[in-house]
């Protein structure tokens, strides 16, 4: 049996060596070189992962977890933080989804990349993303999440950027970075107040020493560290009122959007509530604000995806709704559906994100879908795999997203923490989804082509398919691990809910949740997925078809479409009520404070020593009769003091 402590290290340490080995080649522009070793790395760390999940396996389902400590990190008076980390039921799914996805992403961007000079840098960076994204869901305690935290961050920033020569590009790596930094810093602070109330950063010892009646107060210490935590959450994983960066950073490469804002990172939020589950439940109106703005974040973002022409931007701001579902599901205390939906949704999106990017490849980088369809022929391994992930999107029975999906929104109406608001709130976001994916797949593979004829359409490489087609089953099958028991109780063999099973000893129970009615159960998910039906149907016939009908709507209701089109002017009000103030601010700062009053001081301290040397120097410059004059006045001054005497 491999060491576990070897397999920890190697897990977290082969995709750092190599960000150091195609770092070191950074100039070179061999890009299976620089491909492979980056793949490589990351496959090594997947087979830790799974050899570490095997081992999870045989342990007893109470005592499932494998910690591993390296050395004292912090030690100052009674803090303390060691280099540690836990492979549990939660970080051991997270673990296989990192390296397990990013594998497949890392392979798929060995051809997508084969013409870009700073392939190298390019891998090199993504290697490191994985390195501080294992960094931040393995770490034992919340300093080595946050430096986790933080890689991640910093990685966005520099492969949303990577082109920066485009100042556009460069300007969104920008925004995404400052807009995170905001969340980061509520992030520190709900640190710091944890560790004030608990005396500790311990994952596991907070969780335990939580208290066991919930705080009501809105002022309360836990009330306030979860707030703050929160705020983090929406920065990292873009939730309201953070999540403007997220559109934006369809800037980067596209492999890079199916690996960092679909798959991981922006995942990042809804994995640090579910790790303190505990902590969470012990302050109810914190959850109260989780699931109110996840719920407001899942229709508002879906209803800008509507009128979205780029095929990147749909898949982005579909992103930001789904990130939505999640937390509407950990703030209605269902943490269980919650990570189910973060795992079927880094299968079916990573895969949508791959295959616009394999799209984008076949249309020589043109990225509005008003210039695409009928592609399906000539991509038809990339139209059959994106078909996958649509109907995993939209909450098809069958598929993955249907089991996750309702069973959010099951517990957003059930559960005593829930409300028949925020089912309401998730059944319209759902509806929309169905309708701009539907939308998204009949303008870019349906229909007639309305392809330049310059262009010539083709599928993709094996290197770009064979994700693809992983991906693809994965979206179909992926969510069979965790069948809701009134659907296992009509099947004739009976699945069992494995997914149920394997998070239970790690999640807090809801409080006084009662046994639900199944066909109360079964009449919600039916109207749900029957409104799903009716809006994809609808936008099939819109888009798929010739039809004036989208044209007619949009002149209709001009004003809501000019709405949806501008994303709710939310860039426009924060550069009016915050960005210019603040530049404008800054610029009174410099004149005031750094112009008029410090630059003045030194000029004014210049002059005081330059006069005064002056001065001195006029009494050695060598005049001799200068010199007697002196000596005469000082003689006189001399003889007068004495006679005064």
């Amino acid at each position: 049996m491999i060491n576990e402590n070897f397999l920890v290290a190697a897990l977290i340490l082969s995709p750092l060596i190599g960000f150091l080995i195609n770092g070191f080649r950074v100039n070179k522009h061999g890009y299976k070189l620089a491909g492979s070793i980056a793949t490589l790395a990351v496959l090594i760390s997947f087979a830790c992962s799974v050899t570490l999940f095997i081992n999870l396996l045989e342990l007893p389902p109470e005592n499932r977890s494998i910690s591993v400590s390296f050395f004292d990190w912090i030690k100052v008076g009674s803090f303390k933080a060691d280099f540690a980390f836990v492979v549990d039921q939660i970080s051991g799914i997270m673990i296989l989804i990192i390296t397990g996805v990013g594998s497949l992403i890392h392979l798929f961007s060995i051809e997508y990349m084969h013409h870009d000079k700073g392939v190298a840098k390019y891998f090199s960076y993504l290697n490191l993303f994985v390195f501080n994204m294992l960094l931040l869901v393995l770490g034992s305690n919340l300093l080595v999440m946050f430096a986790g935290w933080e890689g991640v961050g910093l990685c966005s920033y520099l492969l949303i950027g990577f082109w920066f020569s485009d100042e556009a590009k460069a300007a969104a790596g920008m925004k995404a970075f400052i807009t995170n930094r905001v969340g980061d810093a509520a992030f520190l602070l709900g640190l710091f107040t944890l560790f004030v109330t608990f005396g500790t950063i311990s994952f596991s010892e907070i969780n335990t020493l939580v208290p066991k009646v919930a705080e009501m107060t809105w002022l309360s210490p836990l009330t306030m560290a979860c707030l703050l935590l929160f705020v983090g959450a929406t920065g990292k994983s873009a939730q309201i009122p953070l999540y403007v960066w997220l559109p934006d950073a369809m800037a980067g490469p596209t492999p890079v959007s199916a690996l960092i804002h679909a798959a991981t990172m922006v995942t990042a939020g809804v994995y640090m509530i579910i790790r303190l589950n505990p902590l969470f439940m012990a302050a109810p109106n914190a959850m109260m604000v989780i699931a109110v703005i996840g719920a407001a974040t899942a229709v508002i973002a879906a209803s800008i995806g509507i009128t979205q022409t780029d095929i990147k931007k749909v898949l982005a701001y579909s992103t930001v709704s789904q990130l939505g579902y999640m937390f509407l599901g950990v703030g209605v205390g269902a943490f269980g559906a919650a990570m189910f939906h973060l795992m079927t949704h880094a299968f079916f999106k990573a895969l949508m994100f791959l295959g616009s990017g394999s799209v984008i490849h076949a249309m020589h980088e043109e990225q509005d879908i008003r210039k695409m369809g009928g592609l399906r022929k000539y991509m038809p391994i990339t139209h059959l795999t994106f078909i996958f992930g649509w109907l995993a999107i939209i909450g098809t029975p069958g598929f993955s997203g249907f089991f996750s999906k309702d069973e959010i929104l099951w517990m957003a109406y059930h559960s005593p923490l829930g409300h028949k608001w925020l089912w309401a709130a998730g059944a319209l976001g759902a509806t929309m989804t169905a309708f701009y994916m539907t939308r998204l797949m009949a303008l870019t593979f349906w229909g007639e082509s309305r392809v330049s004829p310059k262009v010539h359409p083709h599928e993709s490489p094996w290197m770009m398919t064979l994700p693809l087609i992983i991906l693809g089953i994965l979206s179909v099958v992926g969510g069979w691990i965790g069948i809701p028991h009134v659907i296992s109780e009509i099947l004739p063999w009976h699945p069992h809910n494995y997914w149920e099973h394997w998070l239970a000893p790690k999640l807090t129970e809801i409080p006084n949740l009662l046994a639900g009615d199944p066909s109360e159960e079964w009449s919600l998910m039916a109207t749900s997925v029957g409104l799903a039906f009716v809006s994809a149907i609808f936008a099939f016939n819109m888009y798929a078809k010739k039809s004036d009908l989208p044209e007619a709507l949009s002149k209709s209701f001009a004003p809501l479409h000019k709405l949806l089109n501008g994303k709710y002017f939310v860039d426009e009000i924060y550069g009016a009520t915050i960005i210019q103030p603040l530049i404008q601010f800054s610029k009174n700062l410099w004149m005031y404070v750094d112009v008029l009053f410090i630059d003045k001081c030194t000029y004014w301290i210049t002059d005081v020593v330059k006069g005064g040397g002056q001065m001195i120097r006029s009494l050695q410059n060598g005049n001799l009769q200068q010199y007697a004059m002196y000596m005469a006045i000082g003689i006189v001054v001399v003889l007068s003091y004495i006679l005064m005497r």
